[in-house]
């Protein structure tokens, strides 16, 4: 299924029913008064959250929700039905906004999740509420109130504890294939992952934290070189980035160091916050440089990428040292979580 993180729809709740304007009439029953019942309720849209979906592609050809309308109010206190509610169901991680005002209406960011993104119109009042002892044939009554228009703007922001990051073929997709079940697409060519995607990375029976991979970045990317900043959204949420270098490129004349600065620097065009988020070093490829040579090149490549938290060599297509570091992910995703909430249980 194609992969789609945007969509803009309109939604229309049902309108209230019309009160009536009614009196009782039975044999032998003179004068039996107003009897007009209320309209009913319109409907109202609500938009739930759904761990089973994983793409917005359904509002990419449906734009226009409509929910019902409510009856109108009849004669022998007869009441309007009320319309029903229309769910949406979105995925985990989708933000709702208001075109109009711009305005953030929800972030359903746990499976469950619901907000009423348009309220049904109240129905209207039959004649019987308008009984006095000095209006005792009323003929008022007042129609149901019209529900709520809205255009919403849905945007997907996948939810992950650790971001991957890196240039077109630096071994995202391998990586992510070698520590997690996620079986993206891997090639020898720039630009095979094309749309996020996401594993469950398993440490032990109880221990296990959500990777995203995302499409590569390249210099330039801020003014639409390559798939641009499209899917760094997609990295707002992790609690950590992991930024993934290729220690053995292809182009023997290719700096590294240069390259992955490049890089960072997007990110910081994209998002001063994501910029600053925790980042780690993750030197892949170390299969394909002899051993003599690794020490130095990691030396170098470390040196001339600058301060970073920590760094780790690794092999994604061998697993080596790929252990290590899934462990030191989890303690310290485990660590990060004790400090967000002291008082819950290790």
């Amino acid at each position: 299924m194609k992969f789609f993180d945007e969509a803009t729809i309109s939604v229309i709740a049902g309108n209230g029913g019309n009160g009536a304007a009614s009196f009782r009439r039975e044999k032998y029953v003179p004068r039996g008064g107003p009897d007009g019942g209320d309209g009913g309720r319109g409907g109202s849209i609500l938009m739930v959250a759904d761990r089973n979906l994983n793409t917005l592609i359904d509002y990419r050809y449906t734009r226009i929700y409509r929910a019902e309308h409510g009856a109108n109010g009849r004669g022998a206190d007869c009441y309007g039905r009320g319309g029903c509610d229309l769910i949406l169901r979105v995925p985990v991680g989708t933000i709702i906004t208001d075109l109009a005002s711009n305005e953030v209406l929800a972030d359903l960011n746990e499976d469950g999740a619901s907000s009423v993104v348009a309220r049904g119109g109240n129905g209207g009042l039959g004649n019987l509420h308008f009984k006095s002892s000095t209006n005792r044939a009323p003929r008022q009554f007042t129609p149901g109130e019209p529900g709520e228009t809205r255009e919403l703007r849905l945007e997907l922001k996948v939810l992950a504890d650790v971001g991957l990051l890196g240039l077109p073929n630096a071994g995202k997709s391998t990586f992510i294939r070698s520590v997690s079940a996620a079986r993206p697409k891997v090639a020898d060519y720039p630009f095979t992952t094309l749309q996020p995607n996401l594993g469950v990375v398993r440490v032990d029976s109880n221990r296990s934290f959500v990777i995203a991979d995302i499409p590569g970045l390249i210099e330039g990317a801020a003014e639409g070189a390559g798939l641009g900043h499209r899917f760094l959204k997609h990295l707002q949420r992790t609690g950590l980035l992991l930024h993934l270098v290729d220690i053995a490129p292809f182009d023997p004349a290719a700096d590294p160091a240069h390259d992955a600065k490049a890089i960072i620097m997007e990110l910081k065009k994209f998002d001063e916050t994501l910029y600053r988020k925790p980042r780690w070093l993750v030197i892949n490829k170390i299969d394909l440089v002899p051993e003599e040579e690794r020490e130095a090149r990691i030396a170098a490549l470390t040196k001339g990428y600058g301060q970073v938290e920590r760094h780790f060599a690794i092999s994604a297509i061998s697993g080596d040292g790929c252990r290590e570091l899934i462990f030191a992910i989890m303690d310290y995703l485990e660590r990060r979580r004790h400090h967000e909430n002291p008082d819950s249980p290790e």
